[in-house]
C-alpha cells in the first residue's frame, strides 16, 4: 500500500512554491493572517476547481467532512465559508494573475515542440473573447445591456499546446478590439483574428513591429488590385493577390500592401477572404493557419464545460478575478501534468480522475497508468477535440 502523500498535496507540489511566495509578498497577500494564508485560499480554491463544487458552503463542508486528512493536504488554516469569502474580495487578485504568468511560461516550454496541424516554425497566437453573463443587481461592476451585466475574457492562445499566454477580464461593455492596444507584440509570430478584430490602425501597428497576422476580410471592403500569384484551386485557393486600401481613412491608417486570399470551404460551401500581411507562407498555409483559429472557440467551451468560471463564489470585482486566475491555474496544473508525466488521457479524462481521487494515497502517475479509455461507439468525434493530442 503506498503511504505516501494524497494526491492533493502531490498536485500542490508540482506548483513552484518559491514563485507563489513571491507573488505574495509583492503584493503584502499574507499582512496580518494569522490562521488562513494565500496559499490555503489557493488550496481551497483550487480544490473547488477540481472537484466542481458549487457554492463557498459546498466547499466549506466537503473540506470539514475530510478534516483529518486536510493537514496532509497541505491546508494550514481552518476552512470556513466566511473566512474564505474575506479572502476573495480582500486579498489581491493580482497574486494569482502573477502566479499564473509563472505556470504559463513553464507550461510553454513543455509544449514548444507541439504540433498544431499547420507546417509553421513560427510562433501562431488566436485572439478571441467570450462573454460570461451575470445579474447586474449582483454585479454592478460589470455592466453590459441595459439590464444585463457581464465579463468577458479576452485570450490570445499559443496554437502550440492551447495554451493562454495572455487573458484580460474587463466588463461587458469594453470592445473586443481594445485589447489589441494591450498586447506585447512578438517579432516574426503570427496573429490570428476573426473580422472583429479589423482595425487598420492596429493592424498597422503589428506590421511595423515586425509581427504577422491572418484576419477575415468584410465583404464591402474597398481596394484596388496590384499584382496577382498563380494558384492550385484543386486546394481550394481561389486567388491570392496584393492589393492596397483605397478607403480615404483606411488608406491612410494601414498605407503599405496587402495580400488578399480567397478560398473555398467545401465542407461548409462559403467562400472566405483573408487579409495578412505574410507575402511568404503559400496560400493554403494561410488558409489553414485560420482555420485553427477554432482552437480558441474549443477552448473557451472547454473550460465552461469542465471549470468553475460561469457562477462565482462571490460578487465582487476582486472575486470574479480572483477566481477566474486560480481556474486558468488549475487548466494549466493539468496541462503541465499531461506532459510531464507523459499522459495519452485527454485533459478532461485527467481533470474527472482527479475529481474523484483527491484525497487517495496514490502516485499521480500510478493514477493515470491505471486508467483504460475505451471510447464509446457512438462518440461524436467533432465533439471538442481540442486536447486529444
Amino acid at each position: 500500500m503506498f503511504g505516501g502523500p494524497l494526491v492533493f498535496a502531490q498536485l500542490m507540489d508540482v506548483l513552484p512554491r518559491h514563485e507563489f511566495n513571491a507573488c505574495v509578498r509583492r503584493y503584502r497577500g499574507d499582512y496580518r493572517a494569522r490562521n488562513f494564508t494565500c496559499r490555503d485560499q489557493f488550496s481551497c480554491m483550487a480544490f473547488a476547481q477540481l472537484t466542481f463544487r458549487e457554492s463557498l458552503r459546498d466547499i466549506e463542508t466537503c473540506l470539514r467532512s475530510v478534516e483529518p486528512k486536510l493537514y496532509h493536504a497541505g491546508f494550514r488554516g481552518r476552512i470556513s465559508r466566511s473566512t474564505l469569502s474575506d479572502a476573495n474580495r480582500s486579498r489581491d487578485w493580482r497574486i494569482y494573475f502573477d502566479f499564473t504568468q509563472v505556470l504559463i511560461a513553464r507550461a510553454r516550454k513543455l509544449y514548444a515542440g507541439e504540433r498544431f496541424g499547420v507546417e509553421l516554425e513560427n510562433t501562431a497566437y488566436a485572439l478571441d473573447a467570450t462573454t460570461i453573463d451575470l445579474c447586474l443587481k449582483l454585479f454592478p461592476w460589470a455592466p453590459f445591456r441595459r439590464r444585463k451585466a457581464a465579463v468577458k475574457l479576452h485570450t490570445l492562445l499559443d496554437l502550440r499546446g492551447n495554451i493562454p499566454t495572455f487573458i484580460r477580464i474587463s466588463s461587458g461593455k469594453v470592445h473586443e478590439v481594445n485589447v489589441l492596444d494591450e498586447l506585447l507584440i512578438e517579432a516574426g509570430a503570427f496573429y490570428v483574428m476573426d473580422k472583429g478584430y479589423l482595425d487598420f490602425a492596429r493592424l498597422f501597428r503589428l506590421h511595423r513591429q515586425a509581427a504577422f497576422f491572418v484576419i477575415r476580410a468584410k465583404s464591402n471592403q474597398a481596394y484596388t488590385r496590384r499584382a496577382s500569384r498563380s494558384i492550385d484551386k484543386t486546394t481550394g485557393v481561389r486567388s491570392d493577390q496584393t492589393i492596397a486600401l483605397t478607403g480615404p481613412l483606411v488608406s491612410k491608417k494601414y498605407p503599405e500592401s496587402l495580400r488578399r486570399i480567397g478560398y473555398y470551404d467545401v465542407e461548409h460551401s462559403r467562400r472566405l477572404v483573408f487579409l495578412t500581411n505574410n507575402f511568404t507562407l503559400p496560400p493554403l498555409t494561410i488558409a489553414q493557419l485560420y482555420r485553427r483559429r477554432w482552437q480558441i472557440e474549443l477552448f473557451f467551451k472547454w473550460i465552461k464545460q469542465h471549470l468553475r468560471i460561469k457562477a462565482f463564489y462571490g460578487n465582487s470585482e476582486n472575486a470574479v478575478k480572483t477566481q477566474v486566475w486560480i481556474a486558468v491555474s488549475v487548466y494549466l496544473l493539468v496541462a503541465i501534468l499531461k506532459k510531464e508525466l507523459g499522459s495519452e488521457l485527454s485533459l478532461a479524462e485527467i481533470l474527472q480522475i482527479l475529481s474523484v481521487n483527491t484525497f487517495e494515497k496514490t502516485p499521480l502517475l500510478q493514477l493515470f497508468s491505471t486508467f483504460t479509455h475505451q471510447p464509446s461507439p457512438d462518440t461524436n468525434p467533432n465533439q471538442l477535440p481540442l486536447f486529444d493530442f
